[in-house]
């Protein structure tokens, strides 16, 4: 399993969903085509299923063998369902048409029926499906972790952080659109959504989960999560650094987005307190101006890009990532971990982070910007 993780979790995933689609069938064959077998296509072809590595990983970091194994990769096989759900609604509250190079779920469906249902109604359908596909998909992936065979502490420990996740996934989303109706930047909010939609989700909940499925002690698993914290929030720094600066043909979706529906993103906060310190009126204009403007040119958006090179946003979350990272690492090293797994762990999370491997906290110069940051993810709202 170690040589091939992410083909055995699609092994896992595709016997989960061959049986989930024929549940499917047997209840509705329309429901099945337009709704179950989106669910279950999208689950199975995109996505690098780095949160079932981090599961896979941290389980075998704390000495999890072949007794564990069959319940690691259903747990893995769940968490890609849960992250279905998350990008099907995120790109419906987001009115994203494109994900993975594709239509987003919702934009297939109303393409799917635009010769028949047009005009608004055809939208409210695609986003209609969008939502009950997502809460499928939350639904199969709390039916397999139900359905996962395990020693009974073991469960509990797994269900109650399963159980959290979730809500703090809730929360987190709720705090990105609330700040995107209310145009709310602060450098701490911002922190604080990045943390709860993706830093926890994405990877301290897998690496606690793992950890939990090898039944590590109390003290390693609360390292591990600690590790996970600082490497899941400059995840998320990475990602909205991709969405403004990335390349669409890398990212799968087109770049600006976050400018364009007024995301409240570290990045965006960072550009506006440093303009607001600076007294950059020009900056502010174009920030006020453009985030949460739809219909932002594609010129616009250059321009908000140079202000994000200009006030040193930019450089700021880059150096933030570095230090996030290479704190995530340093204490990575201090937890007492199988080393050949603890090896593969931390090549995992310096890929997520998307940093160097030489990454040492950042370059000189940057202490004006990295003032405006607090020191530790803890200290940052990530609790």
């Amino acid at each position: 399993m170690d040589a091939d993780v992410t083909g055995a979790v699609r092994g896992v995933l595709a016997e989960s969903l061959a049986q989930r689609m024929s549940a499917a069938e047997a209840v509705d064959p329309l429901f099945a085509e337009d709704l179950a077998a989106r669910v279950a296509e999208f689950t199975q072809d995109g996505g690098k299923l780095t949160r079932s590595r981090f599961v896979w990983w941290a389980m075998r970091a704390c000495g999890g063998g072949s007794s564990v194994t069959w319940a690691t990769l259903r747990i893995a096989a769940a968490l890609e369902l849960i992250q279905t759900c998350a990008l099907v609604h995120d790109d419906v509250m987001d009115a994203a048409p494109v994900r993975r190079g594709r239509p987003s779920l919702h934009a297939d469906v109303a393409g799917q029926y635009g010769g028949t249902v047009t005009g608004p109604r055809g939208a409210r359908l695609g986003q209609a499906a969008a939502i009950l596909a997502g809460d499928l998909a939350l639904v199969w992936a709390d039916d397999v972790v139900a359905d996962t065979d395990l020693p009974s502490a073991t469960a509990r420990r797994v269900r109650d952080l399963w159980s959290t996740m979730r809500m703090e996934m809730v929360a987190g989303q709720y705090l990105d659109v609330q700040g995107e109706a209310t145009s709310a930047r602060s450098l701490a909010r911002a922190v604080r959504a990045a943390c709860l939609k993706s830093a926890l989700y994405s990877v301290e909940r897998p690496l606690g989960l793992g950890a939990a499925l090898a039944g590590a002690a109390a003290a390693t698993t609360r390292a591990l999560c600690s590790v996970g914290r600082s490497i899941g929030l400059a995840f998320q720094l990475r990602d909205d650094l991709l969405d403004a600066f990335g390349d669409p043909h890398d990212t799968g979706k087109p770049s600006g987005g976050d400018v364009r529906s007024g995301k409240p993103t570290y990045l965006a906060a960072v550009a506006q307190a440093r303009a607001e310190t600076a007294g950059d009126r020009r900056a502010l204009a174009v920030l006020h101006g453009t985030l949460g403007r739809a219909d932002a040119s594609d010129a616009e958006l250059a321009t908000v890009r140079d202000v994000f090179e200009a006030t040193g946003a930019r450089a700021t979350v880059e150096t933030r990532i570095e230090r996030l990272t290479a704190q995530g690492l340093r204490r990575l090293d201090s937890v007492p971990l199988a080393p050949h797994a603890a090896s593969r762990l931390g090549e995992l999370l310096r890929s997520a982070a998307g940093t160097p491997a030489d990454t040492e906290g950042g370059a000189p110069g940057d202490q004006v910007a990295v003032s405006l940051l607090p020191t530790t993810a803890e200290e940052e709202g990530c609790r």
